[in-house]
């Protein structure tokens, strides 16, 4: 892709409030990864659901407000809008409660929607938003029927997810994006022979015959595996606020700069600044120039 071209992505899965001790915010991976794209000039379409309340109509506002295309954001009448618990430690690493059942845990599968993944350069998907049956059935059915490039976000929170369908999601994707706890995890549960970062990042793209699979490691930056190169960043320091989105941040601004043609080790490290610009900040989604992210890159 021409660096001028405007990406067209297509985000799916849960969108929901974060609500703090003292306060919520707009949330959710897939939508976090959409607005961050947004921001950085992509053509981004959200494909969720909310309920039919207030939160999921200020949800609804705020992604339009923010250039994402809602058409395919749809409105339940049976369930309420998602809503998280969010605790945050003294180190700003986040645990998170998820209300079970919620809108965006019955996504439905509609032919328009299939056409419009075809026409993206880029179809973002987690392990989260399949957590249920119904959105289950709707994410697969849409990973079958699209040849458009696939990025798996793993998101393991227990007891959302089985290591069954962590693989089978695995295996439908030409990348993907974990971090170093899930790695381990998911490398012991393959019988990996192997204890090294490299070896099980290796081990899991030929198990899975995935050419691209990024690894972050929290404050101490990411190892993306690039079509059988290594690329390295060993983080950006900074005064962890929260956690809360900025593995997200880190994925829309690592995809939205490879796509866009600049090398895997320029993708990673831009990608390894945002992340950190939000963990410094409050909330999932703080507004960053690229004014700011550059001045701190060069710091």
């Amino acid at each position: 892709m021409t660096k001028n071209k405007k990406i067209k992505a297509v985000s799916f899965g849960e969108m929901l409030w974060d609500v703090f001790p003292t306060h919520k915010k707009i949330g959710g991976a897939p939508l976090n990864v959409a607005l961050r794209m947004s921001a950085f000039g992509a053509n981004v379409t959200m494909v969720s659901r909310v309920g039919a309340d207030e939160d999921g109509t200020a949800i609804v506002s705020f992604v339009k407000e923010n250039g994402v295309n809602t058409d395919f954001i749809q409105v339940a009448d049976d369930y309420k809008t998602g809503v998280v618990q969010v605790m945050i430690n003294e180190k700003g690493n986040a645990s998170y409660d998820i209300l079970y059942p919620s809108a965006w845990d019955k996504i439905q599968a509609e032919v328009s929607l299939t056409k419009q993944i075809a026409k993206a350069d880029v179809f973002v998907f987690g392990s989260l938003s399949a957590r249920d049956e119904v959105s289950r059935t709707t994410l697969k059915h849409l990973l079958e029927n699209t040849s458009t490039y696939k990025v798996f976000d793993v998101n393991l929170r227990a007891p959302y997810y089985t290591f069954e369908l962590v693989n089978e999601l695995m295996q439908k994707a030409d990348f993907i994006k974990l971090n170093d706890e899930e790695l381990v995890e998911i490398s012991q549960k393959m019988n990996s022979p192997y204890h090294s970062f490299e070896q099980n990042i290796k081990f899991i793209a030929e198990q899975t015959n995935t050419k691209q699979v990024c690894v972050t490691k929290g404050p101490f930056g990411a190892v993306l595996y690039y079509n059988d190169k290594f690329y390295y960043n060993s983080g950006y320091f900074i005064k962890v606020v929260d956690t809360v989105g900025a593995g997200d941040s880190f994925l829309a601004s690592l995809l939205t700069k490879l796509l866009k043609g600049k090398s895997p080790q320029k993708a990673l490290n831009f990608a390894c600044a945002v992340g950190a610009l939000v963990a410094g900040s409050e909330g999932a989604n703080p507004q960053l120039t690229k004014e700011k992210i550059k001045k701190y890159m060069m710091l």
